[in-house]
């Protein structure tokens, strides 16, 4: 195994432990987040209905870098949140080490309203 397929698995595990405890309901949905080589994708999402009720990504976003797009991101998402009633949510970083990018995003999304 390279050292890539190893990082990829050991954030799949990961995931999947964090699934186990974290679902979002109607009244708390869960903000999933994806980070790729480039972009930052998030979707805010009712598990209980299996619906997508906010999805974001930031490719139509530009900033100085990667992290300052994150956090763009995250502002905006808390922005239609805010639209649809939506204030409380479970944050999911999807395996991926809370730091970078990740918190960025986060921290954008709590500045723009939504608590986690």
């Amino acid at each position: 195994m390279t050292k890539t397929d190893i990082k990829t698995k050991t954030r799949e595990r990961r995931h999947t432990k964090v699934r186990f405890s974290v679902s979002g309901t109607k009244e708390k949905p869960r903000l999933s987040v994806y980070r790729s080589n480039k972009y930052i994708h998030a979707q805010i999402i009712d598990d209980e209905n299996s619906r997508t009720l906010v999805g974001l990504t930031s490719k139509v976003i530009s900033g100085k870098n990667k992290t300052e797009t994150a956090t763009i991101a995250g502002k905006k998402i808390a922005e239609e949140a805010k639209e649809k009633k939506i204030t409380k949510v479970v944050f999911d970083r999807g395996g991926f080490v809370y730091a970078g990018r990740i918190k960025a995003f986060a921290d954008g999304a709590r500045e723009g309203g939504l608590e986690f």
